[in-house]
């Protein structure tokens, strides 16, 4: 471990690249540098009181991600029983230690969370979440999800829908010229009252300063003939290229891409995959389920280059 903002975290390196990661702080992603320039962002003077609250990273999503809620009350869930349970916004991943095992060559880190008594009040299934990364090279990282299913026979299937949060690194002054290029798409979003809105046919392309695509699900057209492109941001004030492949080899679908920001001045973009929408456990959309001793893998890989 090594001493980071006052924090012990893991270093890992590949050539002229390095990870910062807080297995201890809901496995988070800090920071990926390469040549010492953030591609992954994360704030100089964190609250490290409040983990969840900080923006930067990957915090990880999971059993739920985004916003679910009962008779109006953001936090709850209702399962098929009518039994109504707490769950903060996001699941509680992101708020609890994990265990970490770090490859023997340093460029790789696999970490684990499984159920306890706090997490079976609002979560009531045996599981277990591991999140991996690892740098194949200097530019290009590889990150697995994956959740089992703990419970005994006859018990339960276990129903989830995990995801990343991604902060990527870029002066807010470089929004206007910044390209996010996606597949097809239909664009939806999360309405006030915690529905999801109606879908529309995407663009192929946006600038990040585009208002369409604040807080916005880019549901993915998840054909085989559509699927194998990749999500790509260019970023010329940069000479960067950051591409997202999520057609990775015996990966589950990923359902939607999701793109959001804090503010006009925040200095990061977040490009979000997810498996699922907000409040699919009662609206079904991307809702999975894992019969017990089953697991799901869902994988992608991000690879950063100069723009030609």
């Amino acid at each position: 471990m090594t001493l980071f903002q006052q924090q012990d975290i893991l270093e890992l390196t590949q050539g002229n690249a390095l990870l910062r990661i807080a297995p201890q702080a809901g496995g988070r992603l800090l920071s990926w540098h390469i040549d010492g320039a953030p591609v992954i962002h994360w704030p100089d003077h964190p609250d490290w009181s409040a983990p969840p609250k900080i923006r930067g990273g990957n915090p990880l999503l999971f059993p739920f991600l985004g916003r679910h809620r009962v008779d109006g009350e953001i936090g709850f869930w209702k399962d098929a029983q009518g039994v109504v349970r707490e769950l903060p916004m996001h699941g509680f991943a992101r708020d609890l230690p994990f265990e970490a095992s770090v490859d023997a060559d340093n460029a790789g880190v696999r970490m684990t969370l499984t159920d306890n008594a706090a997490t079976r009040d609002g979560y009531p299934f045996g599981f277990r979440f591991e999140a991996a990364y690892r740098l194949v090279d200097a530019n290009t990282l590889d990150v697995e999800l994956t959740t089992f299913n703990t419970g005994a026979t006859g018990t339960p299937a276990l129903p989830y829908y995990a995801g990343h949060h991604f902060y990527f690194s870029l002066p807010h002054t470089q929004r206007g010229e910044t390209v996010l290029t996606l597949p097809p798409t239909q664009r939806r979003h999360q309405q006030a009252d915690g529905t999801i809105s109606a879908p529309e046919t995407g663009d192929p392309r946006y600038t990040l300063d585009d208002p369409r695509i604040y807080d916005r699900f880019h549901c993915l057209d998840t054909s085989a003939a559509r699927a194998t492109q990749p999500v790509r941001v260019e970023m010329p004030g940069l000479n960067r290229s950051v591409t997202i492949d999520l057609n990775r080899p015996g990966s589950l679908p990923w359902y939607a891409v999701t793109t959001w920001t804090e503010a006009p001045d925040s200095d990061f973009y977040c490009v979000e995959p997810w498996l699922g929408l907000p409040d699919a456990i009662h609206n079904g959309l991307g809702l999975r389920w894992i019969e017990p001793g089953s697991h799901e893998t869902a994988t992608l890989r991000i690879t950063v280059g100069a723009l030609r």
